[in-house]
């Protein structure tokens, strides 16, 4: 027999470490999110300065202040699967459990701003979105932009991905390519009348331990590339020659190249092996010289680092919005078993975001009054 577990409501107005337990709490993977977005849609339908829309298990928050210019918070609401790390627990001002810095403790300072902040200098939109840790063609994001696309149009927008507390610019793109060898089938027992092609792969492992990554410095921020095998199939049975091999790459590559330069370059890199490009998302530039970052950059105090993981920074980017990533939580230890968010980090982001979006002085063109 199965029994269905009843979620308390969620208390948007609670303190940050309150909010972001519960939110651990409530289980999230990716494309299992319906629980959680009806709880955040429900919270959020009790605040009247709010105006809330539900696409898919995607949830979307706006205030119409009427100011001019409008902002975007967002964060994605699925984690990866769980690995024995659920409930949460804390440790030394620590909050541990799955999805704590990626990315709960952000869409607990995006909920919790979105409830309190009742008059800011501009016009927000928060969004509470599925499925951004798979597939790109399951992102929440992608199915707004396709059924109601207005909801994404702003002047400047802002992931509440973990960063520590510092802001991340840009972020890099990523592909991922089967490269195939090709081999003939032959009895084990008589090996010489085929031509195994997991033999063969040795090519490509030796083209991968020797591949130099470039470290190109953009905006004056290092990003750092990568080109890594990340799955080896091939194999047909204990007492057969394999005739084929086939070693999935993964290419991670800094946004001053696109993405169809970085597929030429792992094409040139394999050239005379089959290529096949299972998947790509381009990166995003920094932005940094643009004055909604400029402004950024005054109103937090933060210091600047760049994103070398993939984020929707790069699809707001695409759009012609400029956007960084901003949230507490370290990105090295994002997915692991053990991750966490410091409650220290919840409350600076926090304080930040509110300064940002409270005190005069517009939060696009011109900073903080003085």
């Amino acid at each position: 027999m199965s029994i269905t577990r009843q979620l308390a409501p969620l208390s948007l107005g609670a303190e940050l470490p309150v909010l972001t337990a519960a939110l651990i709490d409530t289980p999230s993977e990716s494309h299992e999110e319906e629980p959680i977005a009806d709880l955040v849609e429900q919270a959020l339908r009790g605040y009247s300065h709010l105006s809330v829309t539900r696409i898919g298990n995607s949830v979307i928050a706006t205030n119409h202040a009427d100011r001019g210019d409008r902002i975007i918070l967002a964060g994605h609401l699925d984690t990866v699967p769980a690995n024995g790390n659920l409930p949460h627990h804390v440790e030394s001002e620590r909050i541990y459990g799955l999805g704590a810095a990626d990315m709960k403790g952000g869409v607990a300072i995006a909920l919790h701003l979105a409830a309190t902040v009742t008059d800011p200098v501009c016009d927000v939109t928060y969004i509470f979105y599925e499925s951004e840790e798979v597939s790109s063609e399951f992102n929440g994001l992608l199915k707004i932009s396709q059924i109601s696309p207005e909801f994404l149009e702003a002047d400047f927008a802002v992931l509440m991905e973990p960063s520590n507390a510092n802001i991340e610019a840009g972020c890099q793109g990523t592909m991922r390519a089967n490269i195939t060898t090709r081999g003939e089938r032959a009895h084990s027992a008589r090996s010489w009348m085929g031509k195994n092609a997991i033999h063969q792969a040795r090519e490509i492992l030796e083209i991968l331990e020797n591949y130099e990554p470039s470290s190109p410095v953009i905006d004056g921020l290092t990003f750092r590339e990568g080109l890594n095998a990340v799955a080896i199939t091939g194999g047909i049975a204990g007492n057969v020659i394999p005739d084929l091999c086939c070693v999935t790459v993964n290419y991670r590559f800094a946004p001053d190249r696109t993405a169809d330069q970085a597929i030429a370059h792992v094409q040139e890199i394999f050239a005379g092996f089959d290529v096949d490009i299972t998947d790509q998302a381009p990166g995003a530039l920094p932005g940094l010289s643009h004055p909604a970052a400029q402004a950024f950059l005054v109103a937090t105090g933060a210091t600047v680092a760049p994103k070398f993981g993939w984020t929707d920074v790069a699809r707001f980017s695409a759009m012609g919005t400029p956007a960084v990533n901003y949230g507490p939580g370290d990105p090295s230890i994002a997915h692991s078993q053990g991750e966490f968010v410091n409650v220290e980090e919840l409350i600076s982001v926090a304080t930040n975001l509110r300064r940002w979006l409270t005190e005069q002085g517009s939060p696009i063109h011109g900073g903080l009054a003085t």
